[in-house]
């Protein structure tokens, strides 16, 4: 007689009480199709000022209407977001660039339409399939059929560490194998944008970062001339030494000079459009400072911020960012945005406080 077959129970896995970490990401919503017709196109110059200032086309009036969208994502270490508008030409004067103290990488990638963006008298010309990568601390201006497209800003500090052998050239197109693969991430990036939880990204960002950077070495793009790329190489190592050393009381033209082997009349070239070396630096530390004090999460003492960016007093800090900005530190704190910006911070989802402009100023500069 066969014997009984003993069974046994199989071990079953606990249910986790864990309930799964919620998404991480709430987009910023703007959209002129909340205003009259007459009112769209303002709208939507006032909102992409911080970045650009922007025109009609010639013979077109603002009371046909202006129907624009855009959607933007804070990843912490970058930002990402979509925009459709119709026909309109652009600039980013050197005035501006003086003005807001934004100087990070726009990569733009051309779901629909064409654009020509021109820098120092060279331009590029945007299209589907190809990327675009420029300064946004160096003027351009440019002209846009009606297009939609998906936008990247980083920091530059998450460029700083590239390899030596690397040059990021400003206002080049990129092609080739490694684009196409990047445009295929982001293609992925962009379709999950609702679900990624925090613990992404920082891995979604760094790997953006790196493919950025292969896509740099390995793109064949038309150099400027030799001049003009060993000056804007020079700009750019300084710019990495002075982020890096913000807070040390000794950021000074002759360390500068000594530890990067340049002369004073050179380094002072170089920064003639800046409005000086010394004026740079102080510029950049009261940016570092703004981006704190208007970063509702941070809550240490403004004399503490001062002294974090490099300041050795409370009274030269205090002159020095009010005759910059047009208002005290104290008042940063409270800032009021325009009608247009506060629209697009209402349209947001529940949680999200940051308007896009201010998510430009702080972004690469959390504390």
């Amino acid at each position: 007689m066969q014997g009984e077959r003993r069974r046994f129970p199989r071990p079953t896995r606990p249910a986790s009480d864990e309930p799964p970490p919620p998404p991480a990401l709430k987009p910023l919503l703007f959209s002129t199709r909340d205003f009259d017709a007459a009112e769209q196109f303002a709208a939507w110059r006032s909102y992409v000022a911080p970045i650009v200032d922007t025109r009609l086309p010639d013979n077109t009036s603002q009371e046909a209407g202006f129907i624009a969208d855009h959607t933007a994502w804070n990843l912490g270490g970058m930002l990402i977001f979509q925009h459709a508008a119709p026909p309109h030409s652009y600039m980013r004067s050197q005035a501006k660039v003086k003005s807001d103290l934004i100087d990070h990488w726009h990569i733009s990638v051309l779901r629909s339409g064409r654009t020509w963006t021109e820098v120092d008298g060279l331009v590029s010309e945007g299209e589907p399939g190809k990327i675009q990568l420029r300064s946004l601390g160096h003027p351009f201006r440019g002209r846009a059929t009606e297009a939609k497209v998906l936008s990247l800003i980083l920091p530059r500090t998450l460029l700083f560490d590239v390899p030596a052998s690397v040059e990021i050239k400003n206002n080049i197109v990129l092609s080739g194998t490694l684009t196409k693969l990047l445009i295929e991430y982001l293609n992925i990036i962009e379709a999950n944008l609702p679900h990624f939880i925090a613990a992404d990204l920082p891995h979604v960002v760094q790997t953006v970062r790196d493919m950025v950077v292969a896509c740099v070495a390995s793109s064949a793009v038309q150099s400027a001339g030799t001049e003009q790329h060993s000056i804007l190489a020079l700009t750019e190592r300084v710019r990495r030494f002075v982020e890096s050393n913000l807070s040390s009381e000794d950021l000074t033209v002759e360390r500068i000079c000594r530890e990067l082997g340049i002369s004073r009349t050179r380094l002072y070239q170089v920064f003639e459009q800046e409005g000086g070396v010394h004026h740079y630096i102080q510029r950049r530390r009261l940016l570092s400072a703004h981006a704190s004090l208007s970063d509702p999460s941070n809550r240490e003492q403004i004399i503490d911020i001062a002294f974090a960016v490099g300041f050795s007093s409370a009274a030269h800090f205090s002159r020095a960012f009010s005759k910059e900005f047009g208002y005290s530190p104290r008042e940063a704190r409270n800032l009021t945005v325009s009608p247009y910006l506060r629209h697009a911070a209402s349209q947001a989802s529940a949680g999200s406080s940051h308007p896009f402009d201010e998510w430009l100023r702080t972004l690469g500069h959390s504390r």
